[in-house]
């Protein structure tokens, strides 16, 4: 179910929380899309009814500009809340919502850990007591997706028997300095072992 807004957000939970009621299902994995803007008096409900908030971290560095504006500033709190979902135990997979955004996953992956856009602002992050690990940020664009869609056993990782899906970048992402994430470049692809791209 895809919604945005807290208001949104709090009437697909209570659907959810009632239809879990009548027909307990074990593993759902049900998921809202994008859970963009949140009552806080909403977020644990995530983790307590298992619904998988799946988040576009683009969204916040494109949005973040005119969210207060719109919004106020009590309820910008709780936009793209990815540390207080996370504290409460739940998983968010990533994606890049293309072609509303740019396809390229490491737009979301900077915009995870610093908050900030591809200038690096604002400085020290947009709210940045809501950032994720540089870690976390890694796992919301490969294994968590794969949980989200029930294919943690054929991907998600590189594990031997799982699907040989991969990409080779230039640098190091997870060491290089923030601000020179999004410098990377892609070596080669591989899909299910046969390499697809390799650059020139």
């Amino acid at each position: 179910m895809h919604a945005i807004g807290d208001r949104a957000n709090r009437m697909v939970l209570d659907q959810f929380e009632a239809a879990f009621k009548e027909v307990p299902v074990a593993e759902h994995r049900f998921r809202i899309e994008h859970a963009q803007i949140l009552r806080y008096q909403d977020m644990p409900r995530f983790a307590e009814l298992d619904v998988i908030p799946s988040m576009q971290g683009s969204h916040q560095t494109s949005d973040m500009y005119w969210v207060p504006n719109r919004l106020g500033w009590a309820r910008s709190q709780g936009a793209y809340a990815w540390r207080s979902l996370l504290n409460t135990g739940v998983v968010i997979p990533n994606g890049s919502d293309f072609p509303v955004e740019a396809v390229n996953p490491l737009i979301s992956f900077h915009s995870l850990f610093t908050r900030q856009d591809a200038d690096n602002f604002p400085p020290g992050g947009w709210f940045p007591e809501q950032r994720t690990t540089r870690q976390e940020a890694l796992w919301s664009i490969t294994l968590w997706p794969a949980y989200a869609a029930f294919m943690e056993n054929e991907s998600g990782t590189l594990t031997a028997g799982k699907y040989a899906d991969f990409v080779v970048l230039d640098q190091d992402i997870m060491t290089v300095a923030p601000e020179e994430v999004l410098k990377t470049g892609v070596v080669m692809t591989v899909l299910g072992g046969k390499t697809v791209y390799r650059r020139p």
